[in-house]
């Protein structure tokens, strides 16, 4: 007898959700966790004056069930625990009743589950920190619309869609952006697997990487301000997808390895000994180049090449170093990313180190082997034209030192004239000025990066085993049309992109500072304590894209020189105003720079095409194919002597204060034919005037790959056999 009053109550329960509308009341308050008797009439369709009586009659019988309460204060009802249970075990019910032997699933680690609630319920409070009765409901009402779709089978992304749009329903867009799958859409994978594509599948695997860490360090890297500046195209951030896991560039000191050989992270691979030879050390180097091509996103420098190997060339045979240098060369071509700086006179910085010779061991000092130096300087400048016939070597880039000293060095003049006809015949060398007495031992690589020892005073530890952190575009043309001609509204935007800019290298900074030894491991190795790459030291690129199409947007075409020069120390300003604000915090080695960036400059273009229309936009290029400048061009003067247009040059200097950073000037030589002796001149004469610090002379070489012939200039049919289908055009700097 005493268990009756339960049973009775039980029957009650029973009684209770036998109704139709009633269960319908208890599975509302379960989804909605409470309603006002206004709303839940509402959610019913009922109407107040026709439907009062039924529906009273029914909350109240729920009521006396204990299945429901009343918050009295706040007019709310909402399910007890009882109530719960009930909804839990009518939900039961139905799934034995509805689902047809159970629901399979196909998961994301290819196997076969049955499908169950929980399981998305789980995925929620783990992934995305979704608290537990939210993810529960969320769950149950996943299931109920998955049930109904009858869908003969189910997928993991099928249930995140159904799922994301329920959160999206119930305004948790927070939770869904943390459940956001990363990946690549069907179609685009299909287009990247398409035989026709000249990727291969190394390639095809890296793009698929990189386009899914991109998205995810778009979706939970940055903060959303950031993330909707780089989509919207008011900056541009470089190398998204390793953004988080590679530094950008770095700058070698092959001293490290040539004394203490390579230790490999695996262990399973053999440590390689200090080399005891010239073929050796290039060996070396190039396992070097190698290991650290897959820890870096951008360009690698041997600064100092040929002076950090000259002890190693000692008494060899000039033609055997040549052909292993022509090896050496050749495959990093096949292999990797690299620049190769030349010394033409050992500087007065490194002639009094200890040099390094075989097996590790000290050999005296660098300034005992000048001789050598200049002869590895003459024999790779004579591979690379060799191996230029007919096509352009473009990969390494070479980059040539010098400065008063070297014009006045009878030797050294020769191995320039030599530079010189390479530079005639296909544009490839790069040129530094080194003869400023604070900037002799800046570094320089091919993007136009600079380093100087500006951080401790020591030029070691300033530019060597250090490099780019990374570089973010900002988009300058955009600027001018949002501030409308405003200046002071354009210097205030400007900023307020320079500290999003800033805020983005921060980010990049701490997650290599916090994952290098893992996921940097060749470079990041440490011998007695002493870490190969000093992370810390890395620059942080601010690059100013389009700057000429802001100039013309803002000023007009008509713009004067001295219009021109004091919008640019207008910048330049306002920028250093802004690094000496935040240098502390964010840095000191955070710079502007002028650096072509091919992908930022289409990029950018089109979104102002986009948004503003063909008419209002500035931009360089066709309109099927708009870009905006990030590149230094100049063009030449003939006469009795080359030349390049002194306003041009007075320019160049006005910009200096835009691209403490780096820049790399572009001579243009169009399609005439210029001798190497007045080239050279050109160069002596641009080293006398201090105007330009980092330069080169461009060439642009149509390539028949038929008849194995080249031309200056872009053609669309080959002068020799007629052929149009066979020619590639070979342009460096096309579309900066």
């Amino acid at each position: 007898m005493a268990n009756l009053p339960h049973r009775a109550r039980g029957v009650k329960v029973l009684k209770a959700v036998s109704s139709p509308l009633r269960l319908q009341i208890l599975n509302l308050l379960f989804d909605k966790s409470a309603l006002s008797y206004t709303e839940l009439m509402n959610e019913l369709k009922m109407n107040p004056s026709r439907d009062a009586g039924r529906f009273a009659y029914h909350l109240k019988f729920l009521l006396k069930a204990d299945l429901v309460e009343a918050d009295a204060e706040a007019k709310k009802y909402f399910l007890t625990e009882l109530g719960k249970m009930v909804i839990d075990v009518a939900d039961r019910v139905e799934k034995k009743a509805v689902k047809p032997r159970g629901m399979l699933v196909r998961t994301s680690h290819f196997t076969l589950e049955e499908f169950d609630a929980n399981k998305i319920a789980n995925s929620l409070i783990k992934e995305a920190k979704v608290p537990p009765e939210i993810a529960q409901k969320a769950a149950k009402q996943a299931e109920k619309r998955l049930l109904k779709s009858k869908t003969k089978y189910l997928t993991a992304p099928l249930i995140r869609e159904v799922v994301n749009a329920i959160l999206v329903e119930k305004g948790f867009e927070d939770y869904r952006h943390k459940l956001t799958r990363l990946g690549m859409p069907v179609h685009e994978v299909t287009a990247l697997t398409d035989t026709n594509t000249t990727q291969n599948s190394e390639a095809k695997l890296s793009t698929a990487g990189n386009a899914v860490f991109s998205e995810y360090t778009l979706l939970n890297v940055f903060p959303r301000d950031i993330a909707d500046a780089h989509v919207s195209g008011a900056i541009h951030i470089e190398d998204l997808g390793t953004w988080i896991l590679k530094p950008k560039e770095i700058i070698h000191d092959l001293r490290f390895f040539l004394q203490n050989g390579i230790k490999p992270d695996n262990p399973l691979q053999l440590s390689t000994p200090p080399p005891n030879s010239f073929e050796t050390a290039l060996s070396i180097t190039f396992n070097v180049l190698l290991h650290t091509s897959k820890e870096t996103s951008g360009t690698q420098t041997c600064s100092y090449f040929n002076v950090f190997l000259a002890p190693y060339a000692k008494g060899a045979d000039a033609t055997r170093i040549k052909e292993s240098l022509r090896t050496f060369i050749l495959n990093l071509n096949q292999h990797a990313n690299a620049t190769l700086d030349l010394e033409l006179t050992v500087p007065t910085f490194i002639a009094d180190k200890p040099a390094i010779g075989p097996q590790g061991k000290p050999l005296g000092k660098y300034a005992d082997f000048a001789s050598e130096t200049q002869l590895l300087a003459s024999l790779i400048i004579e591979v690379f034209m060799e191996e230029s016939i007919p096509k352009p070597l473009l990969n390494p880039t070479l980059i040539i030192k010098i400065g008063n000293d070297t014009l006045a060095d009878e030797n050294a003049k020769t191995i320039l004239l030599k530079a010189h006809a390479l530079a005639t015949a296909t544009g490839t060398p790069n040129f530094a000025v080194t003869q400023q007495k604070e900037k002799g031992a800046a570094v320089f690589s091919a993007s136009g990066l600079k380093l100087t020892p500006d951080l401790t005073g020591d030029w070691e530890t300033d530019t060597l085993r250090t490099g780019c952190l990374g570089t973010v575009n900002i988009n300058l043309p955009r600027i001018a049309y949002e501030c409308e001609k405003d200046k002071n509204k354009f210097f205030e935007i400007l900023r307020e992109r320079c500290e999003m800019a800033t805020r983005a290298l921060g980010i990049k900074y701490n997650a290599l500072k916090q994952r290098g030894k893992h996921s940097l491991p060749f470079m990041m190795q440490t011998l007695n304590g002493d870490t190969y790459f000093r992370l810390e030291n890395c620059t942080r690129t601010i690059n100013l894209a389009g700057y000429q199409e802001t100039v013309e947007a803002l000023i007009g075409k008509n713009i004067t020189d001295e219009e021109n020069i004091k919008f640019t120390e207008e910048i330049a300003q306002n920028i250093t105003a802004f690094k000496h604000k935040i240098g502390r915090k964010h840095g000191k080695r955070l710079y502007p720079a002028m650096l072509r960036s091919p992908e930022a400059s289409e990029r950018l273009a089109q979104l102002d095409v986009e948004k503003y229309g063909v008419a209002k936009v500035k931009f360089s290029g066709t309109r099927e194919k708009p870009y905006y400048s990030t590149s230094k061009r100049l063009s030449l003067k003939a006469g009795d002597f080359l030349s390049v247009p002194s306003e041009q040059l007075d320019t160049e200097r006005k910009l200096e204060g835009l691209s403490a950073g780096g820049s790399l000037s572009i001579i243009e030589l169009g399609e005439a034919d210029y001798k190497p002796e007045e080239l050279l001149n050109l160069t002596a004469h641009l080293v006398g005037s201090q105007a330009l610090e980092f330069f080169t002379y461009n060439r642009v070489i149509t390539y028949c790959d038929n008849c194995r012939k080249s031309w200056f200039g872009t053609l669309h049919k080959c002068p020799s056999c007629g052929s149009m289908s066979t020619l590639t055009v070979f342009d460096r700097f096309a579309f900066t």
